[in-house]
């Protein structure tokens, strides 16, 4: 039997799981977004990546700012669904709504639960060094991330992987595992919920510009790990030689140094090589203010003092 849907999310993580609704044979019966933003140099409204893939597939869409409204809950139980999907929505359902849809409330969550439950799991498990992070599919419940597991699928975190690359490999595999979920509800074998363990809770924080930052005093495998988790945003910045600079690709080096965090240890083509609280950081694409992001071997162009 075909379902009832009702989706709701936000940016461009949560376009494929849409996609993989409108794909089957179930009925989308609205999405839910959040309301349009300024956003860029003229401040222009915005368009969310969800309502923009909406509107193409002719779905309507509503953009309350809001659920805590009654108007609102009152309009979505009059769709009368049989399950909400929520993947990165931005808004708090309260309980009410989560007792709307015949089947409740699913999430599509990008971490291995209970690992970093909250705002930033994908950044947060590149940051901490973790060898794997995943997709969960859990049954929402009032707290934050805190209800049963349903599915999930899990995926090593690479070496050069940045927030970017492994935010668009999750947003596949979430669609993947909603497609599992929803064929199964179709046939009317649910997954069973799985209760999350008690040990092993974490919580991914929001990220704020303000830990951009770099301080060259810390562990250059720690640096380099915040290079990659804040890429595309908000980028590792930091003072270099004087310059101020924000880092895109940089590497950890085990080396062994007296010299004063900050220092630049050495400078060619193949990197800028700065000392660290321990160990070095190689810096291999860098960019200035308001300029392009640049090889180490072309930034150093326009600082031939520090080739050495």
């Amino acid at each position: 039997m075909s379902l009832r849907l009702v989706f709701a999310g936000t940016p461009e993580f949560a376009v494929p799981c849409l996609e993989a609704v409108l794909a089957g044979p179930d009925q989308l019966l609205a999405v839910y977004t959040q309301p349009d933003r300024p956003a860029g140099r003229g401040r222009q409204l915005q368009q969310s990546p969800v309502k923009q893939r909406a509107l193409a597939a002719g779905v309507p869409v509503r953009q309350p700012a809001t659920l805590r409204d009654a108007a609102e809950q009152e309009a979505l139980a009059a769709l009368a669904p049989d399950l909400m999907i929520v993947v990165a929505y931005g808004l708090l359902l309260p309980r009410k709504v989560l007792a709307i849809p015949r089947l409740g409330c699913w999430n599509v969550h990008a971490s291995l639960l209970p690992r970093w439950r909250g705002a930033a799991p994908i950044q947060r498990a590149i940051e901490a060094g973790d060898a794997e992070t995943g997709v969960c599919l859990m049954q929402m419940e009032a707290g934050l991330d805190t209800g049963p597991v349903l599915l999930s699928q899990a995926t090593p975190i690479g070496p050069g992987d940045t927030a970017q690359t492994l935010h668009d490999r999750l947003a596949r595999l979430g669609a993947d595992v909603l497609a599992d979920g929803l064929r199964l509800a179709r046939a009317g074998m649910r997954p069973v919920p799985r209760p999350q363990p008690e040990q092993g809770v974490s919580y991914a924080r929001k990220l704020d510009k303000a830990e951009a930052r770099l301080d060259w005093n810390a562990d250059a495998a720690l640096l380099a790990r915040r290079v990659r988790a804040f890429l595309p945003w908000p980028v590792a910045q930091a003072e270099l030689a004087g310059e101020p600079v924000r880092i895109h690709a940089a590497s950890a080096l085990d080396t062994a140094h007296a010299a004063a965090p900050g220092t630049v240890l050495g400078a060619d083509a193949d990197g800028i090589e700065v000392a660290c609280g321990r160990g070095a950081l190689r810096i291999t694409r860098l960019q200035r203010p308001g300029g392009r992001v640049l090889g180490a071997g072309a930034w150093l162009n326009g600082r031939p003092d520090l080739r050495r």
